[in-house]
């Protein structure tokens, strides 16, 4: 069951697994995204494990539904 926005709003930082529900998509395409600048991703300071602001997944979100709006509208 994907986490609701409510639910995230609780937490600045989430785990992969977290944020990959959120996005829809698997941790290995976070972790790609994270390593190529599309999203920024925070370490832990103590295990070292990913963190991703729930600022920044809304942002993608957003850019992305933008960006998917604009092509929609385009005269093919």
């Amino acid at each position: 069951m994907m986490p609701t926005s409510d639910e995230l709003d609780e937490y600045e930082y989430i785990r992969i697994n977290k944020a990959a529900k959120y996005l829809g998509v698997c941790r290995n395409t976070l972790r790609n995204w994270g390593q190529t600048g599309k999203i920024p991703e925070h370490r832990h300071p103590v295990n070292n494990y990913r963190l991703f602001k729930v600022s920044d997944l809304e942002k993608l979100l957003a850019e992305t539904e933008a960006s998917t709006t604009k092509r929609s509208n385009k005269p093919r």
